[in-house]
């Protein structure tokens, strides 16, 4: 499991000791092997702020095994696993400007943004993080939801008829845009674009990649104080609609 850390985030990201009390304590940890190689897992625990549910704090796939169903598979098990505790919601967070991450999250698992949190870390060491402000969503994903139950019986998604107004947009080649705010007010329903990828324009444009981080963190903190939250991501565009009442379901 360490390797498959180091790989992805670099050395020393989780001390051994700790992941060994996770897994003392019951906490929802999982893997997946190819062989007797571990070439993927999942680690969360049980959180209580705003009511029971699972913290995933991490899901980690080694490079040349993703996009090859690793990582969905380990979400279907730790969602399997809080349902079989009577859970019904678990949360994560993650970096809005990694567009991959977005899809995932939001058109494959059906999670919803609900929460925007920015510098959420703080600074953070290693090698994905290091050097950039650690904005963070919340994804919040409600378990035995309509949406989530058609996503896992394979039902597209339900695509807006019009596009919503944008509070963000990419101008410039496709390779290095520059992010421009419209001054759109969020009077409802709006779009946010962000970068094709965000990590390899942090590698090749700090400065550009700066400015993204600066702007897009406006127009989303503008966005989920205006009472709205991110379902879909769709051409490189957050697609923010008003909240909905919190899924209630039969005892």
């Amino acid at each position: 499991m360490l390797a498959v850390i180091e790989a992805v985030w670099g050395a020393e990201v989780m001390p051994p000791a700790l992941l060994r009390a996770f897994q003392q304590a019951g906490s929802c940890l999982y893997g997946a092997e190819a062989g007797d190689e571990l070439v993927g897992f999942v680690l969360g625990f049980l959180g209580t702020a705003g009511g029971p549910h699972v913290h995933s704090h991490m899901l980690a796939v080694l490079p040349e095994w993703r996009r090859r169903g690793a990582g969905y598979a380990l979400k279907l098990a730790q969602r399997a696993a809080a349902l079989d505790e009577g859970i019904e919601e678990i949360r994560w967070t993650y970096d809005p400007l990694l567009a991959a991450n977005a899809r995932f999250n939001l058109n494959r698992l059906r999670a919803v943004a609900t929460a925007y949190f920015p510098d959420f870390y703080g600074d953070m060491p290693d090698k994905l993080n290091r050097g950039d402000r650690s904005d963070r969503f919340e994804v919040t994903w409600w378990l035995r939801s309509r949406q989530v139950e058609e996503a896992l019986q394979g039902r597209g998604l339900v695509v807006p008829a019009v596009l919503y107004p944008s509070l963000l947009d990419a101008e410039g080649p496709p390779d290095a845009p520059r992010p421009k705010e419209t001054g759109v007010p969020v009077n409802g329903p709006v779009t946010v674009q962000i970068p094709a990828d965000y990590q390899r324009l942090r590698q090749q444009n700090p400065a550009l990649a700066e400015e993204w981080r600066q702007s897009s963190g406006r127009v989303f903190a503008e966005c989920f104080e205006q009472g709205l939250e991110a379902e879909l991501i769709l051409q490189g565009r957050y697609w923010f609609s008003p909240k909905v009442p919190r899924p209630t379901y039969p005892r």
